[in-house]
């Protein structure tokens, strides 16, 4: 059994979209095998991280970066998680409202310094988040899960 750790910040409506696309991917008929933790970014811990084989992880880009409750989430989480994780398969989506450069640098720093693997291409939006948005976020994590099976 594979288990996926998604850990989202999704306050808004578009965001809860997309994170209930996500979830929708990971427990597709096809996958099997796959054993789906789900935490807010302020609920999860460096056990949920450890816990698992790959990650999915969501955020709001708010005034240029990622979202506090996200940036909590690593915070708490990186120094202890750091080695025995790294390599495992992730992705991630961020959504905002007008500019998502800034968390878009900090979400490849950071992935960068615990030694992920990006198994997919990041769905980064703005504005509105439309059926395609949503194909891609299903298709996002059940890639990142498949990743982990293999």
């Amino acid at each position: 059994m594979v288990s996926v750790l998604l850990v989202h910040h999704s306050p808004s409506e578009a965001t809860n979209r997309i994170a209930e696309a996500a979830l929708a991917g990971l427990r597709m008929p096809g996958l099997g095998g796959i054993d789906v933790v789900v935490r807010s970014a302020l609920e999860a811990s460096a056990a949920d991280v450890l816990a698992a084989d790959a990650y999915v992880l969501g955020t709001t880009a708010n005034f240029g970066y990622i979202s506090g409750a996200l940036k909590h989430f690593f915070d708490t989480t990186y120094d202890e998680v750091r080695d025995p994780t790294a390599g495992r398969p992730f992705s991630y989506w961020i959504h905002g409202g007008y500019d998502t450069t800034g968390a878009e640098t900090a979400m490849k720093q950071i992935s960068t310094g615990l030694g992920w693997s990006l198994a997919f291409d990041p769905l980064i939006l703005t504005g509105e988040v439309g059926a395609e948005h949503l194909e891609k976020a299903t298709e996002l994590v059940a890639t990142v899960a498949a990743s982990a099976l293999a």
